[in-house]
């Protein structure tokens, strides 16, 4: 099946530290039918910093990448990350006033209209292709893993920008991954803070928040913790060891991005979606998939 197009938005993460996340949205996007058009020369939307700094900046950086989309004649732009997807939709916020949207013209120097959709691929999975298109399509069930699904604290809020989900008690990735075969617990922390950009200014804010979003997922007996963001991916994942040492706790909590997951599901290897490019280990999870002996 053959979808509508996008214009795709990969974000300055996916092509580095969240390579694993680009590989399996790539793949999984191709056997949905959604059709990503990468948007051509794109660059930095501002991400998290920007907005400190300068609002029109910010916007502007925005503006620049949702102008050439514009320009590819697609209606939406869709992007994994959450925090570009923020700034594409502050950006569309401020091209409503229309003195506004004359000075984000002027700084990026192409036409801008602030007429196209902004989306998280997330929500093009669960609105567009739909949960009953997906169940179709799986070949390799998640049968017998616990996966906790963390939504992270924008992806859906506040929700007057996000028009997406539940803003307090999402479901999207709930239902993703029962459709997929997953027993999904009840995970009160699914919209809590990770700690966000502050792993650098404010390090052990960051591990104190993690470490709690590690805890519960223990409590609930979760396999793996599944998110949506880079940010939150490089928080619970990269940092793990961190937490350990600084919390004084023994984590060993595999943490996979939802499109691995339902990459794996639609009969992709494991490298295929990149599982071999996490910090911690997700062998033990795979063992446990597939039902291999325990050693």
């Amino acid at each position: 099946m053959k979808r509508d197009q996008y214009a795709y938005f990969p974000g300055c993460t996916q092509e580095g530290t969240a390579i694993e996340y680009e590989l399996s949205s790539r793949k999984v996007a191709e056997a949905l039918g959604i059709g990503l058009v990468e948007v051509e020369d794109w660059s930095c939307c501002g991400s998290t910093p920007a907005h400190t700094v300068d609002r029109l900046l910010y916007g502007a950086l925005a503006a620049r990448n949702l102008a050439i989309a514009e320009k590819m004649g697609l209606a939406t732009i869709v992007t994994g990350c959450p925090s570009c997807l923020v700034a594409f939709k502050s950006a569309l916020e401020m091209a409503q006033d229309d003195e506004t949207r004359k000075e984000l013209h002027e700084l990026v120097d192409i036409p801008f209209e602030g007429n196209i959709e902004a989306k998280s691929l997330l929500q093009v999975v669960y609105e567009d292709v739909g949960v009953d298109a997906l169940t179709e399509k799986v070949k390799k069930p998640l049968t017998s893993l616990r996966l906790a699904p963390y939504y992270g604290c924008i992806l859906t809020r506040p929700p007057q920008r996000a028009q997406f989900d539940d803003p307090e008690n999402p479901i999207s990735m709930d239902r993703i991954l029962t459709a997929l075969g997953a027993d999904v617990p009840d995970f009160p922390f699914k919209t809590e803070c990770c700690g966000a950009a502050f792993g650098v200014p404010k390090r052990d804010v960051v591990l104190k928040l993690s470490a709690k979003i590690l805890h519960m997922a223990r409590e609930v007996g979760a396999d793996a913790i599944v998110v949506a963001c880079p940010l939150c991916h490089q928080n619970l994942d990269l940092r793990q060891g961190q937490i350990n040492a600084h919390e004084g706790t023994r984590f060993d909590l595999p943490i996979l991005y939802i499109t691995q997951l339902i990459g794996l599901a639609l009969g992709f290897s494991p490298t295929e979606m990149g599982l071999d490019k996490h910090l911690v280990d997700v062998d033990k999870l795979l063992r446990k998939w597939e039902g291999e002996p325990k050693t």
